[in-house]
């Protein structure tokens, strides 16, 4: 039986990976929540491997947001996120953890890198400006657990994901992302028929959405993955690998069809003095499907799931 901890797990990658985690019958699943541990603590996170035979660790805790979010509050961004990653990837090696699954973000690509991006453009140039803060703290993440490696020997790996969205997901209004934030717009707008909505940007920039459960599926998938074939398919300083669905869509076609969704038939009003971010992040996920993963989910149907869990938690949500 295996002692596995997920960090992070009532966000929304964090819930995800439980949810398939416990259908195993080898693992034992170990969570802990804020007030249980606070991962900025680093008292605390020693003191919980101390007392935890920890085989396994899936790094999902982080703190995250949109353009709004990242843009106004850089300095929490990048001390916390920081944090976080230096307590639990340190003191899973000196608590002897064998394997660790750090969870980063496509945002540590440079914001004018080559498209499709690959792994190997990390570190090629200057990173979009609203979230580097983030961007930095995610890259800090890679190079920790590349360093263990390095070092020690230790077999702590990196994924980055593109855009993810689903179950769990944060609908605030102004601190989330754009799937949940447009979800959310668009439901009120519906709601009250409204006659428009307007968003940020011209709708022109391009993203890559994938479903949070296909994310969780690759992450299982990654560390199952053998020594042998996962340290031959990367290298050294470069030991990441991309998550995502290979396919991506203009804002404009993204809000469309969640207006689709939600039943809101108004007007779509682009105000263009505010940022679009990177003109374009699509991940080359080459090297996740050589080893044989590929996403399953459709954006339509994870959309549609995604608004009906909505549905079913607005009051919680509200509350």
């Amino acid at each position: 039986m295996k002692n596995v901890f997920v960090a992070g797990h009532r966000g929304m990658v964090g819930s995800a990976l439980c949810r398939q985690l416990q259908h195993q019958s080898d693992i034992n699943l170990i969570t802990r929540s804020r007030t249980e541990l606070d991962l900025l603590n680093q008292a605390q996170v020693s003191d919980f491997f101390a007392e935890t035979q920890i085989d396994e660790v899936y790094l999902a805790a982080a703190k995250v947001g949109g353009i709004y979010a990242n843009n106004t509050y850089p300095a929490d961004f990048i001390y916390e996120n920081l944090m976080i990653q230096s307590n639990v990837i340190s003191n899973a090696h000196i608590h002897d953890v064998p394997k660790l699954l750090f969870l980063g973000s496509s945002c540590i690509y440079p914001k004018y890198a080559e498209q499709p991006i690959t792994e190997e453009a990390l570190l090629n140039g200057n990173l979009e400006p609203t979230n580097e803060p983030y961007a930095v703290a995610k890259i800090a993440g890679i190079k920790l657990c590349e360093s263990y490696h390095r070092q020690y020997g230790r077999d702590y790996r990196s994924v980055m994901p593109t855009n993810l969205y689903g179950s769990n997901d944060n609908f605030h209004p102004e601190n989330s992302h754009v799937v949940p934030a447009l979800l959310h717009k668009f439901h009120l707008a519906a709601q009250q028929k409204k006659r428009s909505v307007t968003l940020w940007g011209s709708g022109k920039a391009y993203r890559e959405f994938m479903y949070v459960e296909d994310m969780a599926a690759a992450c299982l998938f990654v560390m199952g993955i053998s020594d042998k074939v996962f340290y031959q398919s990367v290298t050294p300083q470069c030991s990441h690998i991309n998550v995502g669905t290979g396919i991506d869509c203009s804002i404009q076609e993204l809000a469309n069809t969640i207006a689709q969704i939600t039943k809101f038939d108004g007007e779509i009003i682009w105000d263009t003095s505010k940022p679009d971010g990177a003109p374009r992040k699509l991940l080359n996920v080459a090297r996740l499907k050589q080893l044989g993963f590929t996403a399953s989910e459709t954006l339509e149907t994870g959309l549609t799931k995604t608004y009906q869990w909505f549905l079913d938690n607005d009051q919680q949500l509200r509350s």
